[in-house]
């Protein structure tokens, strides 16, 4: 879904125009990130969380040329599933063809993306 198709679904659901939708949906993406851009954590019960996390610097190493380079701190958003959504999208999946999951269930990370929490 991108953020004009959720536009549309919000104004769709609530009953208002797209023009206030779009308000609405930059209004929460806006406090959001200010919130991140604090370190402030952002609870959506059921829905799951978001923190900011802090990476220290490293010396990593250029792929292509094998020359050691220093990456530098960093701070990253990071979310965790909540155990409702998690349950839901799981419920989701199995009812698609083909059985649903595709990621080896005995991996204790099956599903679960770069950065992405499957515990929660």
């Amino acid at each position: 879904m991108t953020k004009s198709e959720l536009i549309e679904a919000v104004a769709d659901r609530a009953k208002i125009t797209k023009t206030r939708a779009e308000l609405v949906v930059n209004c929460v993406f806006d406090t959001m990130t200010e919130s991140l851009e604090r370190s402030e954590g952002i609870e959506v019960r059921g829905f799951g969380s978001f923190t900011v996390r802090h990476y220290k610097a490293y010396k990593g190493r250029n792929p292509r040329t094998g020359k050691t380079v220093e990456v530098p701190e960093k701070r990253l958003p990071f979310f965790k599933v909540g155990k409702e959504l998690r349950q839901l999208v799981d419920q989701g999946a199995e009812d698609e063809p083909g059985g649903g999951r595709a990621a080896d269930s005995t991996s204790p990370r099956a599903g679960a993306a770069g950065g992405v929490s499957t515990d929660g």
